[in-house]
């Protein structure tokens, strides 16, 4: 039996204790924090292609944007003279969202597509996707546009907010979001999502990352296989056999194996970490800022995955926190959590990074820990502007093997499909809601396995009328992403298809009473406030 203190979200910590709570939650989140940013700047036909240096700042910037977001969630302060709060108020820590990547990639495939983007053709015929900066300005233009949308929605009562999302909707929406992901996690696992993934026989390409890194390796060969394969069964076998903390930091730990090993084999290439400032911050790299039409839409979709995300994440902080989940109290916790995420996706595009959304990983921790006070919070928020302002730490993050990052992504972005499946399963399952998700999963499956199913199909506009080959972008960004096809079916079908006779509306929304108790989409129920084990996904 437990008989440790309970730290309820408002009590102080002496200053040893307040730090090790802080670690752990740092390592918590950590995994989370950086393979958003960490993909999208790599290379590939879908991602960024950066130099080195100049992914090793946006880490930073991912780094210290949610570590001053983390503290606005964590403080919460009331607007002046109304009723309004901007931060939810109890031990919440901010990442770069995971709903980011489907979006991103959409736009920037369309930029490279278009030739917005450059790229050049090798002798030996492969594509060479060439670094493009201005996609990413593009990416956190159309961000901050689309930002509003979270700021204007913190402001309607969290019971409309879940009317308008329904499970059905929010886990078809999840899970394909998820499978997306996953996709590119195991590109990385195979070796990269660079040239070297078409395996030309000759030239810079023929190994991964380039013949000129450490000890490179073919794409999709063994020893790429064992790194990743490394990280993703450490992150089972502590499952199986550590203990309860371990489980919850397993991600990490999965991770520092994989580096071990990579370590002992020489494919760690250390040049970049010798080559990066001992210390950076926000604005010492910028963007050319733009908004790109295309991706006006999917960046809408992001936006609003995003609430849903923050309502659920919310949820399953409050009960681990030993705070009411129903209420007036909760849902000024919801409102402040809202208008804190939206504004931060606004301000995180200012300060050159991707947008931020509450995480849950660190639930497992205040339930192990029986430590909710938020000065824990406001110390891991404190080392993620640490270690954002050490460039030489980004930098390291850099110098891990892709295999690596792929062995960890494919877990994480497994665990946000499971986390669709988990409210799927609150449905009864009715003939509507076996067509509606089945006819939802169809389109949205199919366009994740064959991404260019619809590249052919528009013709491609004249020089001379721009506007119509802007809405041929905007049309292909929309059929071509997969989460977004999965939104417009679910909601369309959702709201076209009559009930069955005997079946209402009573019951449909996410809330629920009895046995199942309050389940918002996301956040896996913990079991009780202070129980044993309580984890969320």
């Amino acid at each position: 039996m437990n008989t440790s203190r309970f730290y309820g979200p408002n009590e102080n910590l002496p200053v040893v204790l307040a730090f090790v709570m802080g670690i752990q939650h740092f390592l918590a989140v950590i995994g989370g924090v950086i393979a958003p940013t960490m993909i999208i700047s790599g290379a590939g036909s879908s991602t960024l292609n950066l130099p080195q240096d100049l992914r090793q700042y946006m880490i930073s910037a991912s780094f210290i944007v949610c570590g001053v977001n983390s503290i606005i969630q964590i403080i919460r302060f009331k607007i002046y003279k109304t009723r309004y709060y901007i931060g939810c108020g109890i031990l919440g820590i901010t990442g770069v969202a995971f709903a980011n990547l489907p979006a991103a990639e959409a736009l920037i495939s369309s930029m490279y597509s278009n030739g917005m983007c450059p790229t050049e053709t090798l002798p030996d015929g492969t594509i060479n996707y060439l670094p493009c900066p201005d996609a990413f300005g593009a990416i956190l233009g159309t961000q901050m546009v689309c930002g509003v949308v979270g700021v204007l929605f913190s402001f309607l009562p969290p019971r409309v907010i879940r009317k308008m999302f329904p499970k059905i909707v929010t886990g078809t929406v999840l899970f394909t979001i998820g499978v997306s992901l996953i996709y590119s996690g195991m590109k990385n696992w195979a070796g990269g999502s660079g040239p070297c993934m078409n395996r030309p026989e000759s030239g810079d390409f023929a190994l991964c990352p380039t013949i000129h890194a450490p000890n490179p390796q073919i794409w999709g060969g063994a020893v790429n296989f064992g790194l990743g394969a490394s990280v993703f069964f450490t992150i089972i076998l502590v499952e199986l056999f550590g203990s309860v903390f371990m489980r919850n930091i397993g991600v990490a730990i999965g991770l520092l194996v994989g580096c071990i090993i990579a370590a002992g084999i020489g494919m760690f290439d250390g040049s970049s970490i010798a080559a990066a400032p001992a210390g950076t911050f926000l604005w010492v790299r910028t963007f050319n800022i733009s908004v790109y039409g295309p991706g006006i839409l999917p960046f809408l979709f992001t936006q609003l995955d995003m609430i849903i995300e923050t309502l659920g994440d919310l949820t399953a902080a409050s009960d681990v926190s030993g705070l009411p989940i129903e209420g007036k109290e909760f849902e000024e916790r919801c409102q402040g959590a809202l208008l804190a995420d939206g504004l931060g996706s606004i301000f995180s595009a200012l300060a050159t990074s991707m947008g931020v959304v509450m995480f849950t990983q660190n639930n497992g921790i205040i339930a192990v820990t029986r430590c909710a006070s938020r000065i824990a919070g406001l110390v891991c928020a404190a080392f993620l502007i640490i270690f954002g302002i050490f460039g030489k730490i980004s930098a390291a993050f850099l110098a891990i093997p892709a295999p690596l990052i792929g062995g960890m992504t494919v877990f994480l972005f497994a665990s946000v499909a499971a986390s669709g499946i988990r409210i799927l399963s609150y449905l009864e399952w009715t003939r509507r809601d076996r067509v509606i998700v089945a006819a939802s999963l169809a389109l949205a499956l199919g366009v994740a396995l064959v991404p260019s199913w619809f590249s052919n199909v528009l013709p491609r506009a004249s020089d001379d009328n721009p506007g119509l080959q802007g809405l041929y972008d905007t049309v292909n960004a929309i059929v071509s992403t997969s989460y977004i096809l999965a939104g417009l079916m679910s909601v369309i079908l959702n709201l076209i298809l009559p009930y069955e006779q005997g079946e209402g509306e009573q019951g449909k929304t996410l809330v629920m009473t009895g046995e199942k108790r309050s389940s918002l989409p996301v956040a896996e129920r913990v079991t009780s406030t202070h129980g044993d084990e309580k984890r969320s996904i």
